[in-house]
């Protein structure tokens, strides 16, 4: 159920229970394109919107493409042809920012005071581009300050399970090192909930909590790396009316 970041701004990270959706969906699938029934998929964002005491129409969703694009969503957003980019902020009460994940990171960010909130799609890509460095800047140009902000990192795949290429792996942490990581195997790994905490503590982010569960290792979160074909969870913020 939400919670909140910060006074007059409430979160939610959703996981895979509660939905209509069928195997290998079940049962809370709330994105569009991974081949799933449409009406479930309708049927979930209904459910996962009534969390939060607003609409589907309420939610502003990105097309979500491993970039460092942010971009601003007003009440025009639309809902069904969302912008491509990985991470949004908006100021407008009652306008929830998406983000859908099955082992990157979903980032979510307030700053109560200048009352702002964004989200962040934060991958391997994402993070090595500085996605939420990006979404940082852009909710600092429009008013708010990164000392006042706080900040959740939502479940990913850890670093002990996310095994890569040591040649990737090499590639990824000379731009960004805390993501190095071993797997539990002894195989070249990255922690990008690592990384991404090493981030935001770089751009002066006050306050940073982190939900530690691992998707690859928890059966009510989808996973991409366990599962191949599978839903994405979501992680949800906005400026109560």
């Amino acid at each position: 159920m939400p919670a909140d970041l910060g006074t007059g701004i409430r979160y939610l990270i959703t996981d895979r229970n509660g939905g209509a959706s069928k195997p290998p969906f079940a049962s809370l699938n709330l994105a569009r394109a991974v081949g799933d029934d449409p009406s479930d998929v309708a049927a979930n964002l209904a459910v996962a919107a009534g969390w939060c005491g607003l609409q589907p129409g309420d939610i502003a969703w990105m097309r979500q493409v491993h970039s460092a694009v942010v971009r601003y969503a007003d009440a025009s957003w639309p809902e069904s042809e969302p912008e491509a980019c990985d991470a949004v902020f908006t100021d407008v009460p009652g306008l929830a920012l998406g983000v859908q994940v099955a082992d990157c990171v979903p980032v979510l960010l307030a700053d109560p005071g200048a009352r702002l909130a964004g989200v962040a799609h934060s991958g391997r890509e994402g993070m090595r581009a500085g996605v939420v460095t990006a979404l940082v800047a852009a909710m600092t140009a429009a008013g708010g300050a990164p000392e006042r902000m706080q900040a959740v990192v939502g479940p990913a795949i850890c670093g002990q399970c996310y095994e890569v290429p040591p040649a990737m792996r090499a590639e990824v942490s000379s731009v960004v090192p805390e993501a190095s990581s071993v797997t539990r195997t002894g195989t070249a790994g990255l922690d990008i909930a690592a990384g991404v905490r090493a981030q935001l503590a770089a751009a002066g982010v006050g306050t940073v909590s982190s939900d530690g569960r691992c998707t690859m290792e928890s059966a009510e979160l989808f996973s991409y790396r366990r599962e191949g074909r599978t839903g994405r969870f979501a992680g949800l913020v906005w400026l109560e009316r």
